[in-house]
């Protein structure tokens, strides 16, 4: 086949072949014929462009992935083909305009993944396109290089400032533009999989929520049945009564106090605090609430049959019992401080085994203060470890108090703990006050110690006021 001349003008393909040679030429364009022309000449004719020209490459895949549809906005469509010609054969879908506005009008309908888009074109600029494009609602990050002819550094400064990610500098060299696209792809690549690892990261945090949330709403269930646990936070006697006040430094806690009637002259008296916090601690407790509750009498540990009805154990055997159940059948790597009473109403005498629990408080009349007991072991930790009971007598107008670590054991701001001393300083300052009022008073004394009114520990105390 022979040479075949041609030239374009305003829309026009004019094709010229040598005469007199068996030669035939095959235009592959979308045109339309005319007319023959003088000798072998033919003319086609374009159809007119169009402002916006969607242009599809071929369906090869493209090289990562992250750039599907590019963008080439020039006011020239010869430039635009010189463009589009390095993006040949790269599998992309190319998209063409000839303003900004027009530009911005596609960007609105499809999902633009880079731009190229040259800097001077009359109406909108480059600039002012890259700039409103920027300001489009949309989650998707477009890669956007600006083709120019200026290359003074307040020119670049500009474009970076309104968000050109790249340049371009004219005539373009087709290497240079294909690295270009390519150091644009890997950008959205990594924007593309921080931004898919951010959605699994939100929806994660997302169901956790929720997850927390229904265990908050089951926590607080369960503080609730931790409470209703004291059935009665004041009871009178003709002899004295009974005050008690629960405060876990969660949800639920591991500490609990509670009395019980032994008979009709004694009452059962107890504060105990297992060690740790939250739900085991808080099951553990339950379980231990059982062991002393008044509700059962014929399970209740610290109680057994006698001649005339129940009487109450030795305090040292209720505590030797609940060992060897915490060891035995419990099995649990939890043990628990315990302070037990035996109070004999009429009499004001009083038996009492500590196991591990801080001192029970007896204050007198005069508003001093004298701790009981010698410490001993906790239980549930040692197996055969042994307790010891001893007595005191209360007089008429004295108190005792069986209180938790929470309490002497509160730090204010610099750390320091309350100790014994500063409880016994507000016992003093509390003097006229009784029953639960006292035990309230406590907790706000105890919270402006501490600074905050959540404290670091579950905090319980018991309180018996002899009236004689």
């Amino acid at each position: 086949m022979r040479p075949v001349s041609s030239a374009t003008f305003e829309g026009k393909l004019n094709a010229k072949i040598e005469k007199d040679h068996n030669c035939r030429f095959q235009p592959l364009l979308n045109a339309f014929p005319v007319k023959w022309g003088d000798g072998h000449q033919r003319c086609f004719v374009f159809p007119p462009a169009l402002p916006l020209v969607e242009v599809q490459a071929s369906h090869h895949p493209a090289i990562s992935g992250a750039v599907r549809h590019i963008l080439i906005v020039d006011d020239s469509r010869a430039q635009r083909m010189i463009v589009e010609a390095g993006l040949r054969n790269r599998g992309y879908m190319v998209h063409h305009a000839d303003s900004g506005a027009a530009a911005l009008d596609l960007c609105n309908r499809v999902e633009i993944d880079l731009v190229l888009s040259d800097w001077m074109m009359p109406g909108m600029t480059g600039i002012e396109f890259c700039r409103a494009l920027r300001a489009l609602p949309s989650d998707r990050y477009v890669y956007f290089i600006l083709l120019t002819s200026k290359s003074d550094k307040s020119a670049v400064a500009e474009g970076l400032d309104v968000g050109a990610d790249d340049f371009l500098t004219k005539p373009l060299d087709q290497g240079e533009l294909r690295a270009r696209v390519n150091a644009g792809e890997r950008v959205l690549a990594m924007e593309r999989a921080l931004r898919g690892n951010n959605i699994l990261l939100s929806d994660t945090l997302d169901r956790l929520r929720a997850l927390y949330a229904a265990l908050d709403r089951d926590l607080v269930e369960a503080r609730n049945l931790q409470q209703s646990l004291l059935r009665e936070r004041h009871h009178r006697y003709p002899e004295g009564r009974i005050s008690l006040i629960l405060r876990p430094s969660g949800h639920v806690g591991g500490d609990m106090v509670g009395f019980f009637e032994v008979n009709a002259e004694v009452t059962g008296l107890y504060g105990f605090d297992v060690s740790g916090h939250g739900v085991t601690s808080a099951l553990l407790t339950a379980r231990l609430y059982g062991l002393l509750s008044g509700a059962s009498p014929d399970q209740n540990i610290a109680m057994m049959p006698g001649p005339t009805g129940p009487i109450g154990r030795n305090p040292a055997e209720v505590a030797a019992a609940i060992n060897r159940l915490m060891l035995s059948e419990i099995q649990t790597e939890r043990y628990a401080t315990l302070a037990y009473a035996e109070l004999e109403r009429r009499t004001g005498r009083v038996r009492l085994v500590q196991a591990g629990h801080p001192h029970p408080v007896v204050q007198h009349r005069d508003g001093s203060i004298s701790l009981l007991g010698d410490g001993g072991l906790p239980v549930g930790l040692l197996d055969g470890a042994t307790f010891s009971d001893f007595e005191t007598r209360l007089m008429p107008g004295e108190r005792l108090l069986l209180l938790s670590d929470g309490v002497t054991e509160c730090p204010n701001p610099e750390g320091i703990e309350l100790g014994q001393e500063g409880l016994a300083h507000i016992l003093r300052n509390l003097g006229d006050l009784g029953g639960t009022r006292l035990l309230d008073a406590l907790m706000w004394e105890l919270a402006r110690w501490h600074g905050a009114e959540d404290f670091p520990d579950d905090v319980s105390c018991a309180l018996f006021e002899y009236d004689g």
